[in-house]
């Protein structure tokens, strides 16, 4: 083999271990090469305006998906993962901002809602979609949180 071809395959050995070792898993690099990655979801959750909800996780998952499904909404779901309790839709159907939405099982029959985005207004305005939606809905009782 010659010195130049040893150095390339080298180099390009040296170049993918480091890619596919690196923070992202390789599973998540694919999501954000076509745009349907919730990496950054998830590091924006610990800014999450929050809400927590007198409904179980259940019924409150259905309730926000019914809300997000709206066709005066215009959200667009993109991951629905309903075993790791979390929802990422696209603020619109024109604007690709990404928003998640976390679900928490707190003690008895309630459950904490955190909405995260790396847009303020995106995670405001569909923070407000959703708790102005289930509050409006039977009346369901919500206590707010703090971000800490």
């Amino acid at each position: 083999m010659k010195k130049s071809s040893l150095f390339t395959l080298t180099t390009t050995f040296y170049i993918l271990s480091t890619v596919l070792s690196g923070c992202a898993t390789v599973k998540e690099m694919g999501k954000g090469f076509i745009g349907v990655s919730t990496q950054v979801l998830v590091q924006k959750r610990k800014d999450a305006l929050k809400k927590s909800f007198a409904l179980g996780y259940n019924d409150c998952y259905v309730k926000v998906k019914n809300i997000l499904n709206l066709k005066e909404r215009e959200s667009y779901i993109y991951a629905d993962d309903f075993k790791n309790k979390m929802i990422a839709i696209y603020f619109s159907s024109t604007d690709t901002t990404p928003v998640g939405i976390f679900f928490t099982e707190e003690t008895g029959l309630n459950t904490l809602i955190e909405i995260s985005s790396p847009s303020i207004y995106a995670k405001e305005e569909i923070a407000n979609r959703i708790f102005a939606g289930l509050i409006k809905e039977k009346s369901v009782d919500a206590k707010e949180k703090t971000n800490n």
